[in-house]
């Protein structure tokens, strides 16, 4: 499979996920503040991390489930970002869906800019070294949200958050890739 459909095959699995847990669950993610947000992806991406050093783990929660989750919630981020308080709690699933298919476009389009310029560097990478990327990520928004969000010349947080699912999608294609390769 080409990048274009391994992204989007992983990308499927995320929506799915996500569009099941607002028919579940609604958007009750709607009360979550920007702190909130980027510290759900902190204790998921820290418990990846945890479980990499430890070489063991005790919930049975995989990683996979973790790097689909960062991913998740970096759209709630993004929708987060865009609406206001103003804006209904409560929203449609197609509204939901068009929210997330729009972010992941933009994450899609940065990733074939930066496949461009790097030349798909990111397959040589190791699984720990998205999550480092990711929580370094983390840190700077926490930076950022503790600078009332102004920045003198770095990327906002948006910015971080489309990185943020580009390197969970990415750690997901190499995951599936070492499986197919295993079998």
């Amino acid at each position: 499979m080409s990048t274009i459909e391994q992204y989007n095959h992983i990308i499927h699995q995320c929506e799915d996920i996500f569009l099941k847990k607002t028919k579940d669950y609604g958007t009750a993610w709607r009360v979550l503040r920007t702190i909130s947000v980027v510290d759900q992806i902190y204790i998921k991406a820290y418990r990846i991390r945890t479980i990499q050093e430890l070489g063991q783990q005790k919930v049975s929660d995989d990683i996979r489930g973790e790097f689909i989750g960062i991913i998740n919630y970096a759209v709630i981020g993004l929708t987060q970002l865009e609406l206001t308080e103003e804006d209904e709690e409560e929203m449609a699933p197609e509204t939901v869906r068009q929210f997330y298919d729009r972010f992941i476009g933009e994450a899609q389009g940065l990733m074939h800019a930066k496949n461009h310029d790097y030349g798909e560097a990111w397959r040589q990478m190791s699984q720990e070294s998205f999550v480092d990327l990711i929580l370094m990520k983390l840190q700077r928004m926490r930076q950022i949200l503790s600078n009332k969000g102004v920045t003198l010349i770095s990327e906002g947080l948006d910015a971080n958050y489309y990185d943020i699912i580009n390197y969970a999608v990415f750690a997901l294609i190499l995951m599936d890739e070492n499986v197919m390769q295993v079998v």
